[in-house]
């Protein structure tokens, strides 16, 4: 069987070690023409009251040159 092809896809999943309200509401890795990221999003709400889903991509990179890929740390990484 041939192995799955993930190049241009993505999925968002719900944050359930959410404990600030500025960490995001949903988070998940995305590979956009081979590139590793990951997004990560918040629910909010327009003036008009419309909610959406507000969203930051950052590549994922290794913490050091020859490590293995190392998750951000949300709280402290994002830039929000």
């Amino acid at each position: 069987m041939p192995e799955y092809d993930d190049t241009n896809r993505g999925a968002l999943f719900r944050n359930k070690q959410k404990k600030k309200p500025n960490q995001p509401d949903y988070r998940g890795p995305l590979n956009y023409e081979g590139v590793e990221l990951e997004v990560a999003g918040w629910m909010k709400k327009s003036k008009a009251g419309d909610s959406y889903m507000s969203l930051t991509v950052q590549k994922k990179e290794p913490a050091d040159p020859g490590a293995s890929y190392a998750a951000p740390d949300f709280d402290k990484d994002m830039p929000f």
